[in-house]
């Protein structure tokens, strides 16, 4: 005859079992002890002093790249404003690896953000991340960079055709006739179409008349400087060192453009653009060497983006007053307005915000 067990006895051994199967989980035999235990510590940063009905908004924060100074300033600043506004941040970068972007940001939505804010390294590639986000039902901020080809919920930047216009008017006014050189941004960057489109704004009546002629026009794969540094040697090469001026897309293409024009004893000597008043670049232009560059507050754009993805993940209006269109919707959007900047008025624009000190700016100046 069979045991007979009660209720009680029951209970007792499932609480049994279940004490023993945690005991061998905890054991970590599975082989990707470390994998596991780097994500248990992320989801616990995420949760971490969460509680039920906590109503703390936690923004998942996926980032391209943190290997630019550029981009370490706003995460820095994001998270800043973010936490001010009683919000927790979890950064994701994924070093221009399309993959490594989608699995992380997926790896954020497993997580339960309240909402995804996206710097994209491929702009149609990350719209696999809006379409995962929203079958989770979070909502998708594309921060300074558009996401293409998808239903893009808010897009937050500077005006980034006018950054082109800026960058090519300020080297028309140096150079008015000539030989040109337009070096880009990565082609899977939406942003480096922008530019070359405000550019060639200026650029293209230009052409038409006779008085300037675009010698090389080549892309900078993954913005990278050493990329921008080998198509300035190949236009240079080309061209018989007979360039008049070069249309930089942004700082760190500019400094691959002056690193080639030095070893052909030409910097200073040819204007050169470039974008996002970083130091290196702020210190070429009092040196002489670069002509300008543009200067995006991104101490505006990372306060505007955090107060927008609060915003999105509590449903409220976010007010955007314009739209663009990503080749599938027009998304609602914010653009910000960017500024030319150049030896004459750096001191009043980059170190008057305290975005550089003038003692690291003209540290080479005598």
């Amino acid at each position: 005859m069979g045991k007979r067990f009660t209720k009680s006895g029951v209970l007792a051994f499932v609480l049994a079992l279940v004490l023993v199967l945690s005991a061998c989980g905890g054991a970590g035999g599975s082989g990707n002890g470390d994998a596991e235990s780097n994500n248990k510590e992320t989801v616990a940063n995420v949760n971490e002093g969460k509680t039920e009905g906590d109503d703390k908004i936690v923004i998942g924060f996926s980032l391209d790249t943190l290997q630019e100074e550029r981009w370490q300033r706003d995460r820095d600043l994001f998270i800043a404003a973010a936490e001010a506004l009683g919000a927790q941040v979890e950064v994701q970068a994924a070093n221009s690896d399309d993959a490594k972007q989608i699995a992380q940001a997926e790896n954020l939505i497993s997580q339960g953000v309240d909402v995804l804010v996206v710097v994209p390294h491929n702009a149609e590639a990350t719209a696999a991340i809006v379409e995962k986000a929203h079958a989770a039902g979070i909502k998708v901020l594309a921060y300074d960079r558009l996401i293409k080809n998808s239903d893009l919920d808010l897009y937050v930047s500077f005006d980034n055709e006018k950054v082109g216009e800026m960058q090519a008017e300020a080297i028309v006014k140096l150079a008015p006739k000539g030989k040109f050189v337009y070096i880009g941004g990565s082609e899977t960057d939406n942003n480096a179409h922008l530019f070359k489109k405000g550019a060639f704004n200026i650029l293209q009546p230009l052409i038409d008349s006779g008085d300037i002629q675009v010698v090389f026009d080549q892309w900078t794969k993954d913005w990278n400087p050493a990329n921008a540094l080998a198509n300035m040697e190949n236009a240079l090469t080309a061209n018989d060192n007979k360039i008049d001026a070069v249309v930089a897309a942004n700082d760190g293409t500019a400094g691959g453009v002056i690193q080639a024009l030095a070893a052909q004893g030409l910097e200073g000597k040819i204007p050169v653009s470039g974008q996002d008043a970083e130091l290196a670049a702020a210190q070429r232009i009092v040196e002489g060497t670069q002509t300008m560059t543009v200067y995006k507050p991104i101490k505006d754009l990372a306060e505007k983006a955090a107060d927008l993805a609060v915003k999105l993940a509590k449903g409220e209006d976010v007010g955007a007053d314009k739209t663009v269109n990503n080749g599938k919707i027009d998304v609602p959007s914010v653009l910000l307005d960017p500024k030319a900047v150049d030896k004459s008025n750096i001191d009043a624009t980059v170190i008057a915000d305290g975005f550089h000190s003038k003692e690291d700016v003209y540290k080479n100046v005598k």
